[in-house]
């Protein structure tokens, strides 16, 4: 990890094929390893969102790969995470799904704004007894 700017954590497949979406640009610009799916690497870190053949990965399975990487976050208190929108582009989950997986985010995790909006729109549900407003 460079600490010159944050650590970049996008969403890949289980075997790590970097060939589109943020996974690309991770792989382009961030160090992260050709057919290494999950983990740090580089100045990235890889949370599997699809299968090794395309396919979304059932969201207990991408819950568990968030809190191990909320693990690593919270072991690197001096690190920043910079968490592009995982699984809404295409795993095809929507940020509903996913930005709950982040509700315990420590300090040093910069979440994407839709995530943001979920996450402050379910805290303000549950401030109000549950009625929108």
């Amino acid at each position: 990890m460079h600490m010159d700017r944050p650590v970049f954590v996008f969403g890949s497949d289980i075997a790590g094929h970097h060939t589109d979406g943020d996974a690309l640009v991770a792989l382009r610009t961030r160090g992260a390893v050709y057919g290494r799916g999950c983990g740090p690497q580089g100045n990235a870190y890889a949370i599997p969102t699809r299968s090794g053949t395309g396919r979304p990965r059932p969201r207990q399975d991408i819950a568990a790969s968030v809190n191990d990487f909320l693990r690593f976050t919270r072991m690197r208190p001096w690190a920043l995470f910079d968490v592009a929108p995982i699984g809404c582009r295409l795993a095809g989950y929507s940020p509903e799904d996913i930005a709950p997986m982040f509700a315990t985010a420590p300090h040093n995790v910069s979440l994407p704004t839709a995530f943001e909006h979920v996450l402050a729109r379910k805290t303000r549900d549950k401030t109000h007894g549950g009625e929108a407003t």
